[in-house]
């Protein structure tokens, strides 16, 4: 080999030094830097000079021009970053059902410094203070008091569960929005790291950073999938279905229920829809829906993965009350905060309606046992043996227990629609028909959004009297009403086979949600080990060590040196030789 070929070599091992040096400095930059991946330096052989061709020998006469920078490779493992996404994604997943039962004990534990219990136990006792003298009208203004608070901290907590679905809502929105701009990002990266990796020269290691930690964060945000094709172009899945593919980023939309302000998540895409008068496009969105929410929520089958869905899962699809309890449990039951609003609100609408029913049967209501049908003034006729009514006297349009219109007084009234209606009896009589609800009609529920006291008992609760005609006191009214406290016949859900009384049916409550919240809390815990772990194992592989890196440091530096080094010897023996010969 000629010195001038020398030359070449030592100046290879120079410049290739040199680089490694400046990746070595790179990591070292960028070790407290979020996503980024250490660099590793590939070495490899130059050309080789052959001199003379033998077959009859093992190999050709051959020398070397040095060594070249031959790669420098992202250090990254496609099982563990698999691994990391969808454990991360579970991770999210049941730390949003944990912080959604910690909101929910806020707000059951603290009103205006107060449990609710106080609400309900102080209503009860103000029941008990009135049974020793019902006739006191100190005693009656009590009792009016505490129904009063007992509603306004029920409707503040449940106004509470539903300000808190809203914020999850908003949530949603937030991260659907988030997603997007994730989706339109990848698409850019897969652009420009196309681009330069065309060749097979460069890498765009910062860029496939970059896309990398996205990929993360959208493993956080829903269940994905993803893969890298022979153009180095990611393609991302969520839910299954192609999110980002090719030259398309497939955006996610969001179908606004006019009712309530819902957002759902569907794939325009996979939605048909019409044109309105305005030109603009009405989704139809069934079947187009991004996550299934109706099938269950299981490890095994990995349907417990993205903060999206833990939202929408808690949030549910609409303000429950206790109908969807008592008829529709099984569509309310995988959402924390639905579940809760409706058991809460059955528990309203027990107390409210059996002291309704109380001071009902002292007022003259019966059970329809004699086979009437009724004729409302609307035309809508009622029939059946759980009908309740009272006969309207037609000689005095007062009476016991009831107002100056001869309706029985109610304790609890409805916002829009009456408790007791005029309706004609197949028998041509006329009777106070007791409604409890009209079909497809929220606004005629028992329910804590459309509950109030009987004003005019709350100005004069001496109007409630519990004096017989005889003049004695009803003490067997105020007996019902406080064996209607301790009577055990409600049950918390239809999977509760336990009865429960008013105070033990709130106890249950708070005990499910503590129970629940327990359970969310140890699989969260458990999760976070999990993904602690897998983070920990990844991080060896990703992460730049400082030592190790300074190790590298020393060893490119000294290489450095000995290229340094052997050029200087070949240019002293260059000048060496150019010296003589010119003597």
């Amino acid at each position: 080999m000629s010195l001038m070929s020398a030359l070449y070599t030592g100046t290879s091992g120079l410049q290739t030094s040199q680089n490694a040096l400046n990746t070595t400095g790179h990591n070292l930059t960028n070790i407290d830097t979020v996503g980024y991946t250490r660099q590793q330096v590939e070495q490899a052989d130059k050309s080789y000079i052959t001199i003379q061709r033998n077959t009859s020998i093992i190999s050709n006469k051959q020398y070397g021009l040095g060594v070249e920078y031959a790669d420098v490779k992202q250090v990254r493992d496609y099982f563990l970053d698999k691994s990391y996404r969808q454990e991360s994604g579970r991770l999210a997943f049941y730390e949003v059902s944990r912080d959604v039962m910690l909101e929910i004990e806020s707000q059951l534990g603290e009103m205006q410094g107060k449990a609710f219990q106080e609400a309900v136990t102080d209503l009860w006792t103000s029941v008990e203070e009135m049974s020793k003298d019902p006739c006191s009208s100190v005693t009656q203004a009590l009792f009016a008091q505490k129904a009063s608070e007992f509603i306004e901290r029920a409707g503040a907590v449940y106004e509470g569960f539903s300000d808190y679905q809203d914020n999850l809502n908003a949530q949603i929105k937030q991260q659907i929005e988030k997603i997007n701009k994730y989706g339109n990002r990848i698409l850019e990266l897969n652009e420009k790291i196309g681009a330069i990796e065309a060749g097979g020269i460069e890498r765009a290691n910062d860029l496939r950073d970059e896309r990398n930690y996205i990929l993360d964060q959208l493993g956080d945000l829903a269940k994905i999938s993803f893969s890298e094709d022979q153009w180095h172009h990611v393609s991302v899945q969520i839910e299954g279905v192609d999110f980002v593919k090719g030259s398309m980023c497939y955006e996610i939309a969001l179908d606004q229920d006019k009712e309530t302000g819902f957002y759902t998540p569907f794939w325009p895409m996979n939605a048909s829809y019409t044109i309105n008068n305005d030109g603009n496009k009405v989704y139809d969105t069934d079947g187009a829906e991004v996550f299934n929410l109706k099938i269950e929520i299981s490890t095994d089958h990995n349907t417990d993965i993205g903060r999206i869905k833990g939202m929408l899962l808690a949030r549910g699809d609409h303000r429950a009350d206790y109908t969807d309890d008592l008829n529709n449990y099984s569509a309310i039951e995988q959402s924390v905060v639905m579940n809760v609003q409706a058991e809460f609100d059955l528990l309203i609408h027990s107390v409210s309606t059996k002291i309704n029913e109380v001071i009902g049967a002292a007022a003259g209501v019966k059970t329809n046992t004699d086979g009437l049908t009724f004729t409302l003034e609307d035309g809508t006729e009622l029939k059946g043996e759980n009908i309740k009514y009272a006969k309207v006297d037609t000689t005095d349009t007062g009476g016991y227990l009831r107002d100056n219109s001869g309706r029985p007084m109610q304790i609890f009234v409805k916002s829009v629609t009456d408790g007791y209606v005029k309706a004609t009896g197949s028998d041509n009589e006329e009777y106070w028909v007791y409604v409890d609800e009209i079909p497809d009609r929220k606004d005629s529920l028992y329910s804590v959004r459309n509950i109030q006291i009987n004003q005019e008992l709350m100005q004069s609760p001496g109007e409630l009297g519990f004096r017989l005609i005889d003049g004695s006191e009803d003490n067997d009214t105020m007996a019902k009403l406080k064996e209607a406290y301790r009577s055990e016949e409600y049950f918390l859900n239809p999977r509760v086979r336990k009865a429960s009384n008013f105070e033990s049916f709130y106890n249950d409550l708070v005990a499910q949600i503590g129970n629940s919240g327990y359970v969310y809390k140890g699989i969260y815990d458990n999760q976070e080990n999990t993904v602690e772990s897998i983070t920990s194992a990844r991080e060896q592989i990703v992460g730049v060590s400082s030592d190790e890196e300074l190790s590298n440091m020393i060893k490119f530096q000294n290489a450095y040196n000995a290229s340094s080094r052997y050029i200087n010897v070949i240019s002293e023996m260059l000048e060496h030789i150019i010296t003589t010969l010119g003597r």
